[in-house]
């Protein structure tokens, strides 16, 4: 089996485990406990804190772990619009993860908020001036993701942050997808908050990261016995915080080295063209054609149905999925795509090859030769 959905979990790193391991077994104490134990644990965060500081280009101050990338988008759009007297509405993309735009539709049916979408292109970019007038003084929290989770494209978060600030609302932006792939010290220095999840990344399933800006205002979410700041209470977890730190270090690393960068565009010329060659109309790339990361691929297959060609994938050998796993097991079209126009009997063909920088390139050559023979088979 070749695994190509790592947009919805990727393989732990054996680095990441080897540095953790000695956190769940000897080195087992609570980082608030007055003892040895203790000690050793309260270090082990306090080092996790410094990395993820250095790496994202902020204060340690400014890092809170949480449980991943649904409580800090949670967090960082619920706890900041209700510590914000200044408005009353909050604002995101239309093709938003569900943690973001159900965080959203909470603010409007708990506290009466109300939330403005929005609009993407075809390629599920975000239109800056549609944007530009819904952003403005009555807005509290605006969110735009990085990179989206579906398609694999870069959002012009810096443009959207600029509107946020001149508009005196916080920038919030879902960074999960893109901290394989982005310089995430960039990122950081647009928006006031931004969100990361572990298990995207090589780390542990119940890890996260938000950045919080220091001048940002955040009501709690949680609260209890006053971990971190008040800001996020609960007793931190040293494994979780230093597996997530290892692997944000080691994705910092692989990209500066280029690793995996043309991955993906092998893949969207290769199933493209031979595609085309042999069967013209049978295949769409989704997402933007140049402005997207190397580790997400997207392709809709008009001529097929369904869920067929991942089925088939699957038989020979190849894993992946049509679209976020937060939506597995309903039967809706992708919200994503629909957002991008396609309509719901196209996007239910929809096939997303997602991998790490850690993929290899006869892997890669493998997956392109598997999908081009599978659809040829399915068209006859």
């Amino acid at each position: 089996m070749i695994y190509m959905d790592a947009a919805a979990t990727a393989p732990p790193r054996q680095e990441v485990l080897d540095t953790i391991t000695p956190l769940l077994t000897g080195e087992f104490g609570n980082p608030a406990s007055h003892h040895g134990l203790g000690h050793s644990a309260r270090r082990a965060v306090d080092w996790a804190t410094g990395q993820v500081a250095d790496l994202l280009g902020v204060a340690p101050d400014e890092v809170l772990f949480t449980s991943g990338g649904t409580e800090s988008d949670n967090t960082a759009i619920i706890g900041t619009a209700l510590a914000n007297p200044r408005g009353r509405v909050v604002v995101s993309s239309a093709v938003e993860h569900p943690a973001v735009l159900e965080a959203c539709s909470y603010l409007v049916r708990i506290h009466g908020f109300t939330h403005r979408v929005i609009p993407v292109d075809h390629h599920g970019t975000v239109d800056l001036a549609a944007a530009a007038e819904l952003v403005d003084e009555d807005v509290a929290v605006v969110s735009v993701m990085a990179v989206n989770n579906e398609v694999g494209t870069v959002q012009p978060v810096a443009e959207v942050a600029a509107l946020a600030r001149a508009a005196g609302a916080l920038m919030h932006c879902d960074a999960v997808q893109a901290a394989g792939w982005l310089d995430l010290a960039e990122l950081c220095a647009q928006v006031d908050a931004l969100s990361l999840s572990g298990h995207k990344i090589g780390a542990l399933k119940g890890s996260g990261v938000l950045y919080l800006s220091q001048k940002a205002a955040v009501e709690p979410l949680l609260h209890g016995g006053g971990q971190q700041r008040g800001l996020r209470s609960g007793t931190e977890n040293p494994a979780a915080a230093v597996g997530i730190a290892r692997a944000l270090v080691l994705c910092a690393e692989q990209r500066g080295q280029g690793r995996g960068d043309s991955y993906g565009r092998y893949l969207i010329e290769r199933i493209c063209t031979e595609l085309e060659r042999s069967h013209p109309g049978s295949v769409q790339l989704t997402g933007a054609p140049e402005q997207r990361v190397g580790g997400i691929v997207s392709f809709v297959f008009p001529r097929t149905a369904g869920e067929t060609v991942l089925i088939e994938l699957e038989r020979r050998g190849v894993l992946c999925s049509s679209g976020s796993a937060c939506a597995a097991g309903s039967t809706e079209p992708s919200a994503v795509l629909t957002a991008m126009g396609y309509p719901a009997e196209l996007a239910h063909t929809a096939v997303r090859l997602s991998f790490t920088r850690a993929a290899k390139e006869n892997e890669i050559s493998q997956v392109a030769s598997v999908v081009v023979a599978t659809v040829r088979s399915l068209l006859g």
